[in-house]
């Protein structure tokens, strides 16, 4: 039990962190604009996104319900599987494309993990 508490807060801290960072950037970085413009987003598209990704990794890391925090799990699995097929579909190179990928393994980490943790999901 103590391996999958372990397991959860390495990658539940990985997406968190990961998240506020790209919504810090998103926020502060002109290229940002640029870069949702290439990927043909709106510009308001960019600040609604890193103002749910800071809402999400705040909701991962407090006590919340689970129901609350298997939202903030299915937000960040179409943010994470929608980024793939928007970086596919521009044409971006492969490890730009691939990014959001290993990050859908480590929330699904997370998610498991955490499930486990609370004895949600059987161990054997």
């Amino acid at each position: 039990m103590k391996a999958f508490k372990i397991t959860y807060w390495i990658t539940t801290s990985i997406i968190a962190l990961m998240m506020t960072y790209s919504a810090v950037a998103y926020l502060t970085k002109p290229e940002m604009t640029q870069a949702f413009h290439h990927l043909g987003f709106p510009d308001y598209f960019r600040v609604e996104l890193a103002v749910a990704k800071v809402i999400g990794a705040i909701l991962l890391l407090i006590p919340v319900s689970s129901k609350v925090k298997e939202w903030a799990y299915a937000g960040f699995f179409i943010v994470f599987v929608s980024a793939f097929i928007a970086h596919t579909a521009s044409g971006d190179p492969v490890a730009v494309r691939v990014a959001p990928v290993v990050f859908l393994a480590i929330l699904g980490v997370s998610y498991v993990s955490g499930g486990k943790k609370n004895g949600v999901i059987a161990t054997k």
